[in-house]
């Protein structure tokens, strides 16, 4: 076995060379700041190991390639920040529907519209969990290092694979563009997981049938399986249907197939949580500034507890309502106008007080502004 070596690398490198470590081959986008640097390692490095890369006449393009791409059996990735995310939106709706494997990095900017294209943000939060229509299944990550910009890239197509559900891995500016020194996993210590592929003949092959696993066996268009895909609702052999029984049956499936795997699905991180008064909620770079603030305010005698969701959606909701019942008040600080604090306000309410520290200026939460907040609700 081989010894990596420490590194000083880029978080959106990081994120890329992930995703090849996870099996991606194939990648289609379009440049956008601040995610245009996993384009081009993109570009470079899959074709040294057989894969493509494409770079689409515009976003809309970019999702529907990948998804095309992943239809054949390839494992498929494509960035992009706020703009182009929204555009991806319809076609992330018939991943949804259609349940084909895809991740989706966003490199989070200031919005809305163009913004602020080189400033930090975490104002797609909720676009993340709600962007395309209807009610649909969704996975999104949020790493707060370099080196989980590589682990949560892997585990995001593990996830995507492993489901049959879009995954977004949602970093910010800041997150994306810093550079930390990071010793990357051998190869061979990395875990893969690969989608389930048929156990019938061609001739016996249904599609979307399932079993207890909530989960539709995929087979690879090319190999002689036939199936039919679409974004309508439809039946166990991938053709429409609007019978309310089935309509009813097919969602019902794809709303609870991530419920059924919650306990492998969420992450989380606690710092100083078990005798904390106060909890601090926050992901992403701010959850660096919380952390710092954390271990002053400890320090100062005060005592302060930090609870990341690395995982956003589905949201850790249990962990965070254990804690919440033990402490006098939560804060949540976000570079947003507060999108997750809805939620963790929704689960904290009958517990303990919850408090907002919001800032969509294009600076960083810093750790003193955390502090005085702090400092504010004791």
């Amino acid at each position: 076995m081989t010894v990596n070596k420490a590194r000083l690398i880029q978080g959106n490198q990081a994120c890329a060379e992930g995703a090849i470590a996870a099996g991606v081959t194939f990648f289609a986008g379009y440049p956008i700041t601040p995610s245009t640097e996993i384009a081009e390692i993109m570009s470079e490095e899959l074709p040294k190991i057989g894969g493509k890369f494409i770079q689409m006449e515009d976003e809309i393009g970019s999702m529907a390639c990948i998804l095309g791409a992943s239809l054949t059996g390839k494992k498929v990735l494509t960035a992009s920040s706020g703009p182009g995310i929204s555009l991806k939106q319809e076609a992330i709706g018939y991943a949804s529907m259609a349940e084909i494997p895809c991740v989706i990095v966003n490199v989070q900017r200031l919005g809305p519209s163009t913004g602020g294209p080189t400033s930090t943000a975490q104002g797609d939060i909720m676009q993340a969990r709600w962007g395309t229509h209807g009610d649909h299944p969704i996975i999104a990550l949020c790493p707060a290092t370099v080196k989980e910009c590589f682990d949560l890239t892997v585990k995001a197509v593990n996830f995507a694979e492993k489901f049959r559900t879009p995954v977004y891995v949602l970093l910010d500016e800041i997150i994306g563009h810093m550079r930390e020194k990071v010793i990357l996993p051998n190869k061979e210590d990395i875990e893969i997981v690969d989608r389930k592929r048929p156990s019938t003949k061609p001739g016996d092959y249904k599609p979307y049938r399932t079993d207890e696993s909530l989960i539709p066996e995929m087979a690879d268009y090319g190999t002689g399986y036939k199936w039919h895909v679409t974004g309508l609702h439809h039946d166990e052999t991938g053709f429409p249907t609007t019978k309310p029984a089935l309509v009813e049956k097919l969602m019902n499936r794809l709303m609870s197939k991530l419920d059924k795997y919650k306990e492998e699905i969420l992450l989380w991180q606690e710092e100083s949580t078990d005798d904390a008064e106060v909890l601090i909620v926050a992901y992403g770079s701010t959850a660096r500034s919380a952390l710092d603030a954390v271990e002053k305010l400890r320090e100062a005698g005060i005592k302060v507890g930090l609870f990341r969701p690395i995982t956003i959606w589905p949201f850790p909701e249990e962990a965070l309502a254990r804690l919440a019942a033990n402490v006098k008040g939560v804060i949540v600080p976000e570079m947003n106008y507060g999108q997750l604090y809805l939620e963790v306000e929704r689960i904290c309410k009958d517990k303990c007080k919850t408090s907002g520290l919001f800032k969509a200026n294009s600076e960083p939460i810093t750790p003193d502004e955390i502090i005085a907040k702090v400092r504010e609700v004791l």
